[in-house]
């Protein structure tokens, strides 16, 4: 690595220009968000999915086309995106990576430990997936940041046997990177989610900073047994402790902050949604949502969240209100998700659903139709109440929001259906709306999703919350700051004793 190149990216951040970032696997923008909130310039993205790559483009370069293009990591070289965007050098471009390869990519790490994989590129000749991690290093080598950010699943830290965290700092120390990496709840980062992820942060050796995380700013207690908790996660994590080396503590939360945001507070004030009204008076069908239709805020009281939300800088709301507060046409389920209690996964909605349907078949019976247990009408009526899912399986794709709570994780199979995040309103008796998934996101009410509902929903369960992003992005760039002070002050001497001779 070229240390004239270094040098020049340190003197421009001393003389107050804002740190570049490039944002590899982007998705619609969630931790662009963050360090954009946090003073970093959003100076690019990588992004292979067409409307996340869109939305991107929309929300942090004014739709222009260079930057709205969907790119194909494996097939674009550092050079050709540089072109693309127009930037010149591609060594000078970016001062900082952020963004982590989809956890597909370690798929078949077994024949070979990820440092090894410029010493050993044919361990991966088999599955092409596995190239992403490549060339996430092969854009590090190329754009030679100050500091690299890289964000994952916790199942990462022993994914197939392997640290690939712990795997990915050996890579990076090799080419002149202090490294550290933590599991972080958003949760206690004002994120009305229990979202636990993990996160990598290096930092070049010529800023001589070692590598730390953001305190917390909530608190909460995590429910137990909640799939990738903390403790599951650092359980597999102390499995492995000889392999976990540049393993950071998270910081931790105190029962002195102010509590994690819930469900109400993220979605309170947003305009009600009465799914069974809609369909008594057929204004809700089957088919593609748009978002063109604006819908005014109302009277709703407002929690500081909400405000947050609706006052984000650059991305405030709409004089003319939000767009994408849609839903989906469920029509089978609205009565359903009525009678679920808060905290009701799908074996409890099955109780409920085969109640209903003795309910109806009773009252049909008493009118006097005559419909056998077997026959074609018990079957109608049974398909018409009860859905069609084995309670013994997948009980977590269903479940109803606690009112007073944060939200379990958002997943990118929102896209397909929602049942994960049952309205807490059982008046409203619906899934979340796309703006609810976005709020529950952090996602402030100006932030413009390209395409239609399940694109959407989507890009909104595949992003890093954008709270918590900026949370880390404040972090790093302090850290950033104080390095660059005493880097100059070290200088000093150097500086002086140069000009003498």
């Amino acid at each position: 690595m070229s240390n004239d190149v270094i040098f020049r990216k340190l003197v421009r951040l001393r003389e107050g220009a804002k740190p570049r970032v490039l944002d590899l696997f982007a998705g619609c923008g969630g931790i662009s968000l963050g360090f954009e909130a946090a003073g970093f310039e959003i100076g690019g993205a990588v992004e292979f999915d067409p409307e996340a790559a869109r939305s991107h483009g929309l929300n942090f370069h004014n739709g222009a086309e260079s930057h709205s293009k969907a790119i194909d990591i494996t097939k674009t070289t550092p050079a050709e995106l540089c072109e693309q965007l127009g930037l010149g050098s591609v060594a000078e471009a970016f001062d900082v990576v952020v963004g982590g390869p989809p956890c597909q990519a370690f798929a078949r790490v077994g024949r070979s430990k990820l440092r090894e994989i410029e010493e050993h590129p044919e361990a991966f000749i088999h599955d092409p997936r596995a190239q992403l991690y490549k060339k996430y290093l092969e854009y590090v080598d190329a754009f030679q940041p100050l500091a690299v950010l890289m964000e994952n699943v916790p199942d990462i830290l022993n994914h197939g046997g392997h640290n690939v965290a712990e795997e990915t700092c050996e890579v990076l120390e090799g080419k002149g990177y202090r490294c550290g990496y933590t599991l972080l709840n958003a949760a206690f980062y004002g994120v009305p989610q229990m979202r636990e992820r993990m996160f990598l942060i290096a930092y070049r050796n010529e800023l001589t900073t070692d590598v730390s995380f953001p305190s917390p700013t909530n608190w909460l207690v995590l429910p137990p047994g909640y799939e990738g908790s903390r403790s599951v996660a650092l359980k597999t994590l102390r499995s492995l402790e000889c392999d976990a080396h540049s393993y950071i503590a998270p910081p931790a939360a105190s029962e002195d902050l102010p509590p994690a945001v819930t469900a109400e507070d993220a979605l309170g004030d947003l305009p009600a949604i009465n799914a069974r009204e809609l369909l008594a008076a057929g204004k809700i069908a089957r088919g593609a949502r748009r978002f063109d239709t604006p819908v005014s805020y109302g009277r709703r009281k407002t929690s500081a969240y909400a405000q947050r939300m609706r006052n984000w800088p650059g991305h405030e709301a709409p004089d003319e209100g939000i767009t994408d507060h849609v839903i989906r046409y469920l029509p089978r389920d609205y009565e359903l998700f009525a009678r679920m209690n808060p905290g009701d996964q799908y074996p409890q909605a099955y109780v409920h659903a085969v109640a209903m349907f003795e309910e109806q078949l009773a009252a049909a019976r008493a009118r006097g139709d005559k419909i056998p247990e077997g026959s074609a009408k018990y079957k109608a009526l049974w398909e018409s109440v009860v859905p069609p899912y084995d309670a013994s399986k997948f009980p977590n794709k269903w479940r109803k929001m606690w009112r007073d709570q944060p939200v379990r994780t958002l997943m990118a199979h929102l896209g397909k259906d929602g049942y994960s995040h049952i309205h807490y309103d059982s008046k409203q008796a619906r899934t979340i709306s796309v703006r609810e998934a976005a709020r529950l996101q952090s996602f402030p009410d100006g932030f413009r999703f390209s395409g239609t509902m399940n694109p959407a929903f989507k890009q909104i369960g595949n992003a890093v919350p954008p709270l918590l992003a900026k949370a880390i992005a404040t972090h790093m760039m302090q850290t950033l700051q104080s390095a660059l002070k005493v880097k100059e002050t070290a200088d000093e001497p150097r500086r002086a004793a140069a000009a003498v001779s």
